[in-house]
């Protein structure tokens, strides 16, 4: 490719990337093309304190089990726990180890030590408690909802007591069991108690919304909101359970469709309560249709968080693509010069903001390959998508993980 984009490197802070947008977003999605590299925490992290200072940004949104996450918020809004305890607690898929998290939670922590509540800086997971191995028992989700309805709403209108909660969860392994995402047939999700506590959640939830007015005034809205995620969590465990038991050739589709849309659902759930920054990868945050090939099975196809939360927010969502150059320790070297990683690998100014819609126009008469990657953990920038990202984040070399600096107030 011949195109020069010298001249459309800009500068990765909150101006510019609002200049960038159409309107001012309730979310802003920040992609990153794998996981666990500190030059791309570091960078969503100074983004973030920006965010903060300058657009009073108030929560940052992370890709991890949003019932974990509360552990996280706890943390950094009263200080209950302690850093080593919460970073271990606080985080699925294992990514309190990243040095980047840490400090992010560090920083917030320290940010809103002596700030009123509603000056402080807030915490989210906003994935399903979903693991590639399976999916968590709904104990938790149901259990916690159920105990604040009993302590605020009228208790001849619960659907069941605690004890039939119980009853029917049984023991949690039982959810929990490896083996069923493989086969079907090790799966609970389908079982007669499994259906039961399907009705149950809904009727929970049902409760929970009709008695809305009611709670608020006698709890909090903090624990009513709360009490919302518990019932979303429940009723999507619930479902994707069912669809793990299912022996369909949709089962597979159905799975990782359902993960972004209770993804989505906690994301708008977010939004309704201010601007968030939200960090995940690149493939949860697009706005075209997601698809993947598993083992011998048809190509599967659903639509990712960003495109529902796109879908409902209009101009209100904003998605930027993170895009890297290298990756050396894990065998990515340059990039060829035919694909948009490579011609974004010349430009100078790093890390930089690319116009990615601008960017399409220029390659209206080019063709840009896609990347291949020796890694598996790294997903090259599609060009197919450049229409629907709002900017490109391009980060020229990923050095080598190593302790970042401190993250501090200044």
């Amino acid at each position: 490719m011949t195109v020069d984009v010298t001249d459309s490197a800009l500068v990765v802070d909150p101006a510019t990337v609002m200049g960038l947008l159409p309107a001012r977003p309730r979310l802003l999605a920040l992609g990153e093309p794998t996981h666990g590299e500190d030059d791309l925490l570091e960078l969503r992290n100074d983004l973030f304190r920006q965010l903060v200072e300058q657009e009073g940004f108030r929560t940052i949104a992370i890709e991890s089990d949003c019932m974990m996450g509360l552990v996280l918020d706890d943390y950094v809004t009263s200080g209950t726990g302690t850093l080593d305890d919460v970073m271990e607690r606080g985080f699925s898929h294992e990514w309190g180890a990243f040095a980047g998290n840490r400090e992010l939670v560090r920083w917030m922590r320290a940010y809103n030590d002596g700030r009123p509540a509603s000056e402080q800086v807030r915490f989210a997971g906003f994935d399903g408690p979903l693991e590639i191995t399976g999916a968590a028992s709904p104990r938790q989700a149901l259990t916690e909802l159920h105990a604040y309805l009993t302590d605020w709403a009228a208790a001849d209108l619960l659907p069941c007591t605690a004890e039939t909660l119980d009853r029917l969860l049984g023991a949690d392994d039982r959810w929990t069991n490896p083996a069923a995402m493989m086969d079907p047939s090790q799966s609970v999700g389908q079982t007669p108690d499994a259906q039961q506590l399907r009705l149950l959640a809904d009727d929970l939830v049902a409760l929970l919304d009709a008695q809305t007015p009611q709670l608020i005034a006698a709890s909090s809205r903090e624990d009513w909101h709360r009490a919302r995620l518990y019932g979303r969590t429940a009723t999507g465990l619930l479902r994707y359970h069912f669809w793990m038991a299912d022996t369909s050739p949709s089962r597979m589709a159905w799975l990782l469709a359902l993960r972004d849309s209770m993804m989505s659902a906690n994301l708008l759930a977010l939004a309704e309560r201010g601007p968030t920054l939200v960090s995940a990868h690149n493939g949860h945050l697009q706005r075209a249709k997601s698809t993947m090939r598993m083992w011998d099975q048809p190509l599967l196809e659903w639509w990712s968080a960003g495109a529902i939360v796109s879908a409902h927010l209009g101009e209100e969502y904003a998605f930027l693509a993170t895009a890297l150059g290298t990756i050396r320790h894990q065998g990515v070297d340059s990039p060829p010069t035919d694909t948009i990683e490579g011609l974004l690998y010349a430009l100078p100014q790093q890390p930089c903001l690319i116009d990615a819609r601008q960017l399409a126009v220029a390659l209206a008469d080019a063709t840009p390959a896609h990347r291949e990657s020796p890694w598996y953990g790294y997903s090259p920038l599609d060009p197919a998508h450049l229409a629907g990202t709002d900017g490109i984040v391009f980060v020229k070399d990923a050095r080598r993980n190593q302790a970042p600096p401190a993250f501090s107030n200044d």
